[in-house]
């Protein structure tokens, strides 16, 4: 048997790396382990990287041209009927391996020392978590502040102090901070903290009362962007679930037109998103459209449609369209200058479902206004747009749609003439 087969048979038969111990004299991993425990998050040096698998060396062996490698990879690559070194490319008049024991014991201590270090950073900020847990108890202004932001710093920084914070009360405790006479100092870095938090049930009917979504609206209103951001996102962790509660914080006007604020927020694009989110939540409620509507959403929802990204547009389509069920709704959509230009532009441009949501607007503004909205859709080029919807590969709802849409717009105008409109070429026509 040639000496790379003995090897490669010994590779499967052998057991674990051995591991090493710490300072205590405990047990610390085994360098596979290691390797996967550490390696995304640290560095490693190139002499400790295999040049066949471009990853850690697990079991470094020498080949008789003084080229080292993992010993499974070296192998592979013997079995594959190469008899040549895999970086200088030189006949072997050697096969067989020999184990670096001393690479790899530096391997071993290197991977060790960073896994050591890096437990004992965890251990640290798992430590310092308690004592701000702590500190929180006893201390008021701004040392309170001071050591809420401490804490939020950690909690954004490591998963690990989530957990410590979950399972010792915090969340509990950062809750009760929050209150009518709770500075907004404290509650944007209580709120900070807590939206990154697994929240219970029992903790979101807390969060719930009618004093904390006063002050949580407060300070969407009036923070930072990241602190408007972070309390949106609590806002909509606490109404995902459908509380029973919830109508105290749909029925908050201030609510809504902090959210419209982070809409408009063109310089944040981030908060765009966020704030789009949570206005379609809350417009899943049929209690609160009719005040959206009221507030001036749709004209403004209109004016931004040009300037969002795709994930965005989508998102602002489908508020727009659960907005048109509403009468008040269709009309605020009809009086928007050039609304109708402007939404035939989206058919089949993004998504099938922006198809859907465009075309179901401009069929409710054609429901208040039958022939005003045909005879400017057509002029916006909506037949030709119609034809590529039914002859694409959308659902056939969509088609269907589409095709009532397209005998409808065109009962006033004659073959030639909407065929001219439709810009068809001599082929489609």
């Amino acid at each position: 048997m040639p000496p790379y087969q003995e090897d490669l048979l010994a590779t499967q038969t052998t057991t674990t790396t051995p591991t090493m111990k710490d300072a205590d004299g405990a047990n610390v991993l085994d360098l596979k382990t290691l390797i996967e425990e550490l390696e995304s998050s640290i560095e490693v040096p190139s002499v400790f990287i295999c040049p066949i698998s471009l990853e850690p060396m697990q079991d470094p062996v020498t080949l008789c041209t003084g080229q080292t490698y993992d010993r499974s990879n070296i192998l592979k690559w013997f079995s594959l009927g190469h008899n040549t070194c895999p970086t200088t490319m030189q006949d072997l008049w050697d096969d067989s391996v020999t184990p670096n024991t001393t690479l790899h014991h530096f391997i071993l201590s290197w991977f060790s020392q960073k896994y050591l270090a890096m437990k004992k950073k965890l251990e640290d900020v798992q430590g310092t978590a308690l004592e701000l847990l702590d500190t929180l108890k006893k201390v008021k202004g701004q040392n309170r502040v001071r050591a809420l932001k401490q804490l939020r710093k950690l909690v954004d920084s490591h998963l690990s102090t989530r957990k410590t914070v979950e399972e010792n009360n915090g969340l509990a405790l950062i809750s009760s901070l929050l209150g009518p006479f709770t500075s907004h100092a404290v509650g944007s870095e209580a709120i900070g903290i807590l939206v990154n938090l697994d929240l219970g049930s029992e903790l979101k009917r807390n969060l719930m009362q009618p004093a904390k979504v006063s002050l949580l609206v407060d300070i969407m209103n009036e923070g930072t962007i990241q602190t408007k951001m972070n309390c949106a996102k609590l806002i909509q962790m606490l109404l995902v679930e459908g509380n029973p509660s919830e109508t105290v914080v749909l029925s908050s006007l201030s609510l809504l037109v902090g959210v419209l604020r982070l809409v408009r927020d063109k310089k944040h694009p981030t908060s765009v998103l966020t704030g789009l989110i949570l206005l379609k939540i809350v417009c899943s409620r049929e209690s609160v459209r009719s005040t959206i509507v009221s507030i001036g959403a749709v004209p403004q929802l209109i004016q931004l449609l040009p300037t969002l990204n795709n994930e965005c547009l989508e998102i602002a389509l489908n508020i727009l369209e659960v907005l048109s069920t509403l009468p008040e709704g269709r009309l605020a959509l009809k009086e928007c200058p050039n609304i109708i230009p402007s939404v035939v532009k989206l058919l089949m441009r993004v998504s099938e479902s922006c198809t859907q949501f465009a075309l179901s607007i401009l069929w409710a503004i054609y429901k208040l206004a039958p022939e005003e909205c045909a005879s400017k859709a057509v002029e916006a080029g909506l037949a030709a747009k119609l034809l590529l919807v039914i002859q694409s590969g959308c659902n056939p709802v969509l088609k269907q749609k589409s095709a009532e849409f397209l005998k409808m717009c065109s009962l006033d105008y004659s073959s030639s003439i909407l065929i001219s409109k439709c810009m068809l070429t001599a082929t489609i026509q």
